[in-house]
Parts: C-alpha cells; sequence; structure tokens
C-alpha cells in the first residue's frame, strides 16, 4: 500500500518494473492508488478477522482472504511482473498452506 500510494514516481517505477515515464501519468497514479487501497483494505480485513472471529471461522475467513492474494499474486505475476510472484504470490502461499496444516 505504501509504495502504491505514497511512494515517489521514481520508487514506484522501479518497484514495479515500470518505466519512470509511465508512473508520472495521471492515469498510472489512478490505477496504483487503486491497487494501493485494495492492498491496504485486505490487510485490514485480515486484522479485523483476528478481532471479529474465533476459532474455525476465524481459520476459514484466514483461508479465504491467503486463497484470494495467492490467486491475485498469480495472476500479477503472469500478467505484470515477475517479482509480484515473490513479493504476493508466495506469502499468499506459505500462509495458506500453514493454515492447513
Amino acid at each position: 500500500m505504501g509504495l502504491e500510494m505514497f511512494a515517489s514516481p521514481a520508487t514506484q517505477a522501479k518497484s514495479f518494473g515500470m518505466p519512470e515515464r509511465f508512473v508520472h501519468q495521471p492515469e498510472a497514479q489512478t490505477a496504483l492508488k487503486n491497487q494501493g487501497i485494495y492492498n491496504g483494505m485486505l490487510g485490514v480485513l485480515f486484522l479485523l478477522s483476528l478481532v471479529l472471529f474465533s476459532g474455525s471461522a476465524q481459520v476459514m475467513v484466514f483461508r479465504l482472504l491467503s486463497a484470494f492474494v495467492l490467486v491475485v499474486g498469480l495472476y500479477g505475476g503472469f500478467t505484470a511482473t515477475k517479482k509480484i510472484f515473490l513479493i504476493q504470490a508466495l506469502p499468499g502461499l506459505v500462509t495458506l498452506v500453514s493454515l492447513f496444516i
């Protein structure tokens, strides 16, 4: 969320493997900020689920959110940059697997 919403265009370009001239465009900034708010709200959902749910319901919510992170990470890895496989898909996979152990 921090990179997508608050980082400088130069940092965003480097982090996401995009040309800096592209990242400076207002449309690209809008897209990055929309992606950032999605990531931030997903984090909020994880934290809220610690308070709102318990037991098997909490585990199920964590599984669903982790599966969501994994699927979105795989899509991003295939369509945007391979780094997303490591930054998003792998943590989603590790979390999901750990919730089934």
